[in-house]
């Protein structure tokens, strides 16, 4: 019996290799049309990553769904939200999502083909593009190449994996050296790596993407992703010298398909190593944008010197129509407001300097409110990072409807010492519409961003200023705008640019910055500043 179901295991990897695997739905590949002239333009974005099971609960099992994400539109565009960042969607043991025991169809937990179809409707409706983030460099077990492989591994099935031992049936391992890895399931999982340079694994990917671009293949692209997020993206694949040349030999090509399918996608590159300005995603892989992972270490430490350092450095490896996106957290890393010394003028800078310094600004769900949370090192397994990516805080209480707490243990630290609290003022309903919450410092934030074409688009230079201020000169289109941070304990006094024009954020007094604070000052011609108040 369990040979049989082997075999049916590699007569199904093989047909699935065969046929063009399929993300939304089972339609043939589409159609390649003309290239045009229109790459992705991610000036003018606002883009909202979403940890998918932690974000909104639509039907009471605590578990974020899609279904939530779509009845959180009106909350998205509130924020002034152009694109949102999904994690991944295919079906996985992990609460993640990011290894796939299959990369067809939906995690059941989220919902259904039907529920993602809807979703993507309203999104684009509502003027919202969608970035699905993807990692299909590796699988586990349980996944049907796998199996396949497993099963017979001098077969067509086994040229999809890397082997150790293929004559033994020694598969390698997968990343960051690891064979086997612990999971809030409770139990040790398999990981593998897939040989991207397999010709048939090439193959698919090609039509497993184009099926989420255009998924019916009709040319139009309302029903489908307007991008993709390529997760721990590097071109020697964990740096073991075996899958090497990828930026130019795998993904490059990729992409170059893809855009004769929709000119307009957008390409978003994790780079592996978090030191790294992306320069080379650019010049070798043609990715669209690259996260400015040097320019949020140096934000988060309110770095002056690194602060412009990194800010030479992103614009001299950036090309004209490429894009760094700039953010302050991410699902990986520990929340701002959990830094050492954070306070909530600290906070209040960290989120002028993600929306008004060069690049498209990207948020972490939750960081508008001020959600806490570090990595706990007790936990060997990714429950390590449960502490990140806590249930969204819709409302005061967690018993209320909506709010996604699939983590639920009483007993397990990440549980019982959880951040957010019932009251804690740290939910949507109780910062909406309240006075200098930190909620409706985003929202304003966002709205002068979306009126002024050079906080968008404005060339960026950096001007002399004391020692313990960041002073940033944005014009474009006879705007100029000048941001102010002061990035010390201390009162710092401002006397350049616009420094006789009222703080466009209502708080400077004057040319005097308290400790921490950030102001935005009009620099251009009177006519056009005398209109702008706080």
């Amino acid at each position: 019996m369990i040979a049989h179901r082997l075999l049916r295991s590699l007569a199904a990897a093989l047909a699935l290799l065969a046929a063009g695997s399929t993300g939304p739905t089972a339609a043939a590949p589409a159609p390649t049309l003309p290239t045009a002239s229109v790459p992705a333009d991610l000036s003018d974005e606002l883009v909202y990553h979403i940890f998918v099971r932690s974000f909104r609960d639509s039907n009471g099992d605590r578990i974020g769904d899609l279904n939530g994400i779509r009845a959180s539109i009106p909350y998205l565009r509130s924020l002034g939200v152009t694109a949102v960042l999904l994690t991944p969607l295919y079906p996985s043991r992990t609460y993640h999502n990011y290894f796939a025991t299959s990369f067809e169809g939906i995690e059941p937990a989220y919902g259904t083909l039907a529920d993602y179809r809807r979703l993507v409707a309203a999104l684009h409706r509502a003027g919202i593009k969608l970035y699905l983030d993807m990692e299909f460099q590796y699988v586990v077990a349980g996944h049907p190449w796998w199996a396949a492989a497993k099963a017979a591994p001098t077969s067509p099935a086994g040229d999809l994996l890397l082997w150790d031992d293929r004559a033994r049936g020694v598969l390698a391992e997968g990343p960051f050296g690891l064979r086997a890895f612990d999971h809030f399931g409770r139990d040790r999982q398999d990981v593998t790596t897939v040989d991207l340079k397999a010709p048939p694994v090439r193959a698919w990917v090609d039509r497993y993407l184009a099926n989420w671009v255009d998924p019916n293949g009709d040319g139009r692209f309302d029903d489908g992703v307007d991008g993709f997020r390529l997760d721990h993206m590097m071109d020697d694949l964990d740096s073991r010298g075996v899958l090497t040349g990828l930026f130019t030999d795998f993904w490059r090509p990729a992409f170059t398909r893809l855009r004769t399918i929709n000119p307009r996608l957008a390409f978003i590159a994790e780079q592996a190593d978090w030191s790294s300005y992306g320069g080379d995603y650019f010049t070798q892989a043609d990715v669209t944008a690259v996260f400015a992972f040097p320019l949020q270490q140096a934000l988060r430490r309110f770095d002056r010197a690194a602060l412009v350092a990194a800010l030479a450095q992103t614009a001299a490896v950036t090309p004209p129509g490429k894009f760094q996106l700039v953010f302050a957290e991410n699902h990986d890393i520990a929340r701002t407001a959990s830094d050492p010394g954070i306070d909530a003028e600290k906070l209040r800078t960290t989120a002028a300097l993600v929306f008004f310094l060069k690049g498209t600004p990207i948020l972490y769900q939750g960081q508008e409110l001020g959600m806490r949370g570090v990595r706990d090192t007790g936990y060997q397994s990714d429950e390590a990072e449960i502490p990140l990516r806590e249930a969204f805080k819709w409302a005061a209480t967690d018993a209320a409807a909506g709010q996604a707490t699939w983590y639920r243990r009483p007993g397990e630290r990440y549980w019982d010492r959880r951040n957010a609290r019932d009251h804690d003022g740290g939910s949507v309903a109780e910062q909406s519409g309240r006075a200098g919450s930190l909620l409706e410092h985003y929202r304003r934030l966002s709205r002068l961003r979306q009126r002024h074409v050079a906080l968008r688009r404005g060339d960026q230079t950096v001007i002399d200023s004391a020692s313990d201020l960041l002073a940033v000169r944005r014009s474009l289109a006879g705007e100029s705008f000048v941001l102010v941070a002061n990035l010390s304990g201390r009162d710092a006094f401002y006397t350049g640019p616009g420094s006789d024009r009222p703080d466009l954020l209502g708080g400077a007094k004057g040319v005097r910055l308290k400790p921490w604070q950030t102001a935005l000052f009009c620099a251009g011609p009177a006519q056009r500043c005398a209109s702008l108040r706080p």
